[in-house]
């Protein structure tokens, strides 16, 4: 017992003992504007308020010093000029833009932000914002009833987070993962709060440890850190698509990816030879199945060497790539952050000389055991090793890889911590910072090296990256995978509401490991998660070694040719799901969604978690249960129709719906439409043809498409080699009448028409395209 030692009598026994006592930041002192900032000096803190746009706000709390404007590895875009009207009046200062207003009281320094209609966003009552003795920094917030939260980036559990505790720490996580654990891969300090209706998000940017309370109090929620700045962005909405819109201005958006990766993924931990590779691209191209990538796990290496291959399992790689190319089939390596220590090893030899690895403050280089052993670790904080990493994928490039798939790089150690030393410094660009401050975006910056190296080295290609670990901002360089998942029908349950939160946490391409990873899958439960991965932003089957093989025609014809059809439907509507791709490009609008993002009035939408909307009107309700073949199905305002039958629902309303093993519900909004083609081959999928399907409305309803498109490979669309076509669709009682509102771009598509398919359509209704009745065949004409 220490008591019994001579620390009874320690001089900093006190302030040990003290150091979990809380400090209110107190009151202002001394308030100024300096340039574009308010500046409020308070008695225990200091705070400066900066409006990056009219809708967007930054508020940073320093316990001890002036706060620092410049930490930030997430934050990309810089301050708007914003018109603010700034009132000093006795206990408070009000400072006003055409979307915001904050109240700033200032005995003790509390913060009230509403919007321009004077409804309240965020509130501070008897606690605001401070800080500990020992360096943990806390906000708190009123919390309303009629709260819902969403978002935190990649989180276990239900949809709606009320109620939940969340730690954000990158952790590798291989035991299975339930409601409760917590951290996983990713750490997004971010999210969005739904109130009867209205949207408005908070993004907290500090890259240590950070905890979200949204469970401990009734009436208030916290969030707070272990160190550094209390740096928060407050977003206006007000619905939940503005508040993406608004998140993702300042972090980024997702670059538009290469066609080839939105389509079907194979994978295995390991395909364990060139033999085996070239056998398994056989396979799908004799079965007629649809695949672009196969997956190298970490067996291709000599030895878990990265920026290697095995010469005896894997004798000629270019080769075999070449030939697969020829397949309509991409190789996407696996590449781990550790170099295994070995002196006549060309990267590690280059790490050493260059003075690449992360390093203690002595200057003792940092080891870790990971897959090829002791290992080092390049430091991602410096710009010097990330350009040197990024050219070292050359490796790839050089034989006609175009796609890298990083794995470990929270970065995962075999140690009790799972991770690197805390201690380890970090060059951090010219900043230096502990390994505490940086753990969360290692991985974010590790992505960053691997695709601007790849994306240079590939000459106008888009460059694929697929990432296990990341931070805000990660949608910049990378689609995210939910991690080691289990064959279990309660992680096909969770990875929706997983998916939905990461796209409302700014991540659009993302998914899990279909069929699971970990565990025997089976019949049953494969082609049920191959339904549902038909439609999930990133379609990667994945298993682990020691498992049941789970390519689709592993449990026999009858369950291959239900996995086969739904991999070709993948295909089938890639016109459409590459359209919503480059509309999340471009606003940050998720592909995948949960339906309170199309209907945040419909308190029935809250919580919606087996359920999914794919854009704006299209609802999948998979069965994620076995030997189910009946379930409900809640439809929001409007009517659906089943995409497979013609069905026509009510809406408001839940039905139950019976599918049997080969079906999987779907439904189109009535009065809207999507775009389709057909499924040719696996070496030609760019589509020679594409279909506008049109569900027929009769009550007015009118509806705005725009269909995008362009070669799916390079960045030409920058230099307007593009097809854009905004489409008005209007339903009324005697007609449906499409009419294409504005054409933009050059690129010319293998097809020169658009075959317009009207579905449902009555009687007394007749298609209109362009003002123009048609009686035939219906066509949009992209040539003249």
């Amino acid at each position: 017992m220490l008591e019994d030692t001579s620390f009874a009598i320690h001089p900093d026994k006190d302030k040990q003992t003290n150091a979990q006592a809380y400090q209110d930041i107190g009151r202002v002192l001394e308030y100024k504007k300096t340039d574009s900032n308010y500046y409020f000096i308070c008695e225990n803190g200091n705070v400066m308020i900066r409006f990056f746009t009219s809708s967007i706000v930054r508020v940073i709390m320093n316990p001890f010093e002036k706060p620092k404007l410049d930490l930030s590895k997430a934050v990309i875009s810089i301050p708007n000029q914003v018109c603010v009207e700034a009132e000093k009046e006795k206990e408070s200062i009000l400072l006003t833009t055409d979307q915001l207003r904050l109240t700033i009281m200032t005995a003790p320094f509390r913060v009230k932000v509403t919007d321009k209609n004077n409804v309240v966003l965020l509130e501070e009552e008897k606690y605001g914002m401070g800080h500990k003795v020992s360096g943990e920094i806390v906000a708190h917030k009123k919390m309303y009833q009629t709260d819902h939260y969403y978002g935190f980036g990649e989180k276990s559990g239900f949809l709606d987070k009320r109620g939940e505790k969340y730690t954000m720490w990158n952790t590798d996580v291989y035991a299975p993962h339930n409601p409760e654990t917590d951290p996983l891969y990713e750490s997004i300090p971010y999210f969005m709060t739904l109130r009867d209706g209205r949207a408005h998000g908070i993004f907290f940017d500090n890259t240590f440890r950070t905890v979200f309370d949204m469970r401990s109090f009734s009436d208030t929620y916290a969030f707070m850190a272990e160190d550094g700045q209390l740096d928060y962005y407050i977003m206006a909405g007000p619905t939940p698509k503005d508040v993406l819109s608004q998140y993702t201005h300042l972090t980024g958006r997702m670059p538009l990816p290469p066609k080839w990766a939105l389509g079907y993924h194979q994978s295995r931990y390991s395909y364990g030879s060139e033999a085996e590779v070239r056998e398994l691209a056989e396979e799908f191209v004799e079965r007629d199945i649809p695949v672009d990538v196969i997956h190298l796990d970490i067996h291709y290496m000599d030895g878990y060497r990265v920026f290697t291959f095995d010469k005896e399992k894997f004798p000629n790689p270019k080769q075999m790539i070449t030939d697969l190319r020829e397949m309509g089939i991409r190789i996407v390596p696996i590449v781990d952050p550790g170099v295994k220590k070995d002196s006549e090893y060309q990267t590690y030899q280059e790490g050493i000389r260059g003075g690449h690895f992360c390093r203690y403050i002595e200057g003792e280089t940092y080891f870790g055991d990971v897959w090829p052993g002791t290992s080092a670790f390049p430091d991602f904080t410096d710009e010097k090793v990330r350009k040197w990493w990024g050219n070292k994928h050359a490796f790839y490039t050089d034989i006609g890889i175009e796609g890298v798939w990083n794995d470990m790089n929270e970065p995962a150690v075999f140690n009790e911590t799972k991770t690197m030393d805390t201690a380890v410094i970090h060059r951090n660009d010219g900043k230096p910072a502990t390994h505490r401050e940086l753990h969360n975006v290692y991985g974010l910056l590790m992505g960053k090296a691997t695709y601007e190296g790849m994306k240079e080295q590939l000459h106008g290609k888009r460059p694929f990256l697929l990432t296990r670990a990341g931070y805000a901002g990660i949608q910049r360089y990378g689609s995210v995978w939910t991690g080691d998942n289990r064959s279990f029908w309660e992680h096909l349950q969770m990875s929706l509401p997983m998916c939905m939160n990461l796209g409302l946490s700014g991540v659009p391409f993302t998914g899990p490991d279909v069929g699971g990873f970990a565990h025997d899958t089976n019949a049953d439960l494969l082609v049920r998660w191959m339904q549902v991965g038909a439609f999930t932003p990133y379609f990667r089957n994945h298993s682990a070694i020691g498992t049941h093989y789970q390519e689709p025609w592993q449990f026999g014809q009858k369950y291959e040719a239900i996995m086969k059809k739904y991999i070709q439907m993948r295909y089938q509507w890639m016109p459409q799901l590459y359209t919503l791709f480059y509309q999340a490009s471009m606003t940050g609008a998720p592909i995948m969604r949960p339906l309170l993002m199309e209907f945040p009035d419909d308190e029935k939408t809250y919580n919606l978690n087996d359920q999914f909307m794919i854009g704006d009107n299209v609802i999948i309700a998979p069965i994620l249960a076995p030997s189910v073949t009946d379930r409900a199905v809640y439809l929001p305002a409007g009517e659906w129709v089943d995409f497979s039958d013609g069905t026509v629902y009510d809406g408001k309303r839940t039905h139950l719906i019976h599918a049997e093993l080969k079906e999987l519900p779907i439904f189109v909004k009535k009065g809207t439409a999507l775009m389709q083609t057909k499924w040719i081959s696996n070496t030609d999928k760019a589509p020679e043809n594409v279909c506008m399907d049109v569900y027929a409305g009769t009550n007015e309803e009118k509806y705005i498409m725009n269909f995008y498109d362009d070669d799916g490979e390079t960045f030409a669309y920058n230099d307007g080699r593009y097809l854009q076509l905004k489409l008005e669709v209007v339903s009324k009682k005697d007609a449906v009448s499409i009419t294409v509102l504005n054409k933009a771009g050059d690129f010319k598509p293998a097809y020169s028409t658009i075959e317009v398919r009207v579905h449902g359509l009555a009687e007394d209704q007749k298609t209109v395209i362009n003002g123009e009745d048609v009686r035939d065949k219906a066509m949009i004409d992209l040539v003249n």
